[in-house]
């Protein structure tokens, strides 16, 4: 592609909304952490390494008895608020500004479980209720 001879009409997204294609046999719920796979579909998500948090699932999306791809889901990125891991794993207000790893799709931990969790983004508050987490893409 050569460089620009006139003015053009670029598209743009604000950057926080996302529809992905789910993976197959999954059901995504409302509220929990996204996560790509690596093929790039969309699950909730999971101790696993290599995959990519996306952000908050919007809606629940059931892709059950889906193949990869049948349906898409929507997700969110931003600051949410997710449970706190426990025991050597509790994140304090000591983190703020750390990174910290997926357990499940609504639990975060201080480490990466000896490199068995994938990071779910950035640690911004903690409180009583649970873990403020700078998420997405």
């Amino acid at each position: 592609m050569s460089a620009l001879t006139a003015d053009r009409a670029t598209a743009e997204r604000q950057g926080d909304q996302f529809s992905f294609d789910v993976a197959a046999a999954v059901v995504c719920r409302a509220g929990g952490i996204a996560v790509l796979d690596a093929a790039g579909n969309v699950k909730p998500g999971v101790t696993a390494t290599a995959l990519i948090c996306a952000g908050r699932f919007d809606a629940t999306v059931d892709n059950s008895a889906g193949a990869a791809a049948a349906v898409k889901a929507p997700v969110r990125s931003g600051v949410f608020r997710f449970g706190n891991s426990a025991a050597a794993d509790l994140i304090t207000k000591a983190e703020i500004g750390d990174n910290c790893y997926i357990v499940d799709d609504q639990t975060v931990a201080k480490t990466d479980g000896t490199a068995t969790r994938s990071a779910a983004g950035k640690i911004v508050d903690v409180d009583s209720a649970g873990v403020w987490v700078r998420m997405g893409l």
